[in-house]
């Protein structure tokens, strides 16, 4: 149904008893944050499932290894937080070898040398039945010089940007992204960003994530979205843009001088592009390229 995963999302966060006082960030988020002695360590786990966020009969076990690391990588990014480490589990189908194994530690290497991330454990286990392979990695980071970037903190009159290009991940890029962690850290030490998440499910899902965390509307600028070269051939590029998932670029939101602050300083090869602005309507709606004003419904993937 549509809207599934969010609706059993917010009963869970409805049912957690766990303590904000040690729980500062709980269930809703991209990480959530346990309070430690001395600070504090976020956490995530994302678990990716073969004809679902990738296709063994294509992909290979390094592709994939290397895009479940990648994801949980850009849940450090859109809190704007350290990676630190990771352990990873995996379910393995009748007859993997050891090879694929070592194929798929590759792609978990390969991403996580980028920034410095260390794999320190996991599980390894197999279907006694038929079965297809699944690979769930859990990530700890550690907040960076201002404080993790919560979903929940857009306020009308805020820009709405994104980082990068949007669209035609099918097309490889999910398997290839990089994981916008440099630029996240870098746009919070230019600027105050007021709500940010990274960007899996297509943006017209997620920005309503944001808007209902934090009881706003928005208006999309059809005109301004940064379409990608492999959506830009398809039949409805915009569509694609707003919709198709899996770009795994930041999303966020911050007051209309800050957003200045941040073009003018704003020195990373990875563009920055100002897509909307958050008001106080309880929807969202799109300014299209004919210059008309539409309801922007929630089109991006749904895992429920």
């Amino acid at each position: 149904m549509s809207g599934g995963e969010d609706k059993i999302t917010s009963w869970f966060a409805s049912q957690s008893a766990a303590p904000e006082g040690l729980f500062p960030i709980g269930i809703g988020d991209d990480m959530a944050q346990v309070a430690v002695e001395g600070g504090s360590v976020l956490v995530t786990t994302d678990m990716l499932l073969d004809g679902v966020h990738f296709d063994l009969s294509s992909a290979s076990f390094e592709e994939v290894g290397y895009k479940a690391m990648a994801a949980s990588l850009s849940d450090c990014a859109a809190m704007a937080t350290i990676p630190v480490c990771a352990v990873c589990a995996v379910a393995l189908p009748k007859g993997t070898d050891a090879a694929s194994l070592k194929q798929l530690h590759d792609g978990i290497t390969r991403a996580r040398d980028m920034f410095g991330c260390y794999l320190i454990g996991g599980e390894i286990t197999s279907w006694s039945g038929d079965g297809r392979f699944a690979v769930n990695v859990t990530m700890l980071s550690k907040p960076g010089k201002s404080l993790p970037v919560r979903r929940d903190g857009a306020r009308a009159g805020d820009v709405i940007c994104v980082t990068g290009s949007l669209g035609g991940a099918i097309k490889g890029r999910h398997l290839s992204f990089v994981p916008r962690v440099n630029e996240a850290l870098r746009i919070v030490e230019i600027a105050t960003v007021s709500a940010m998440m990274d960007i899996s499910d297509g943006i017209s899902t997620d920005l309503k994530r944001i808007c209902d965390q934090s009881g706003v509307g928005a208006q999309v600028f059809a005109e301004s979205l940064p379409v990608s070269e492999a959506a830009a051939g398809e039949s409805d590029p915009v569509s694609c843009a707003l919709n198709d998932g899996e770009d795994f670029e930041l999303l966020f939101t911050l007051k209309a001088d800050e957003y200045e602050k941040l073009a003018a300083a704003w020195d990373m090869d990875t563009p920055v592009s100002k897509i909307g602005v958050v008001n106080e309507q309880d929807n969202i709606t799109i300014l299209t390229q004919a210059g008309e004003i539409n309801t922007l419904a929630a089109k991006g993937y749904d895992h429920l």
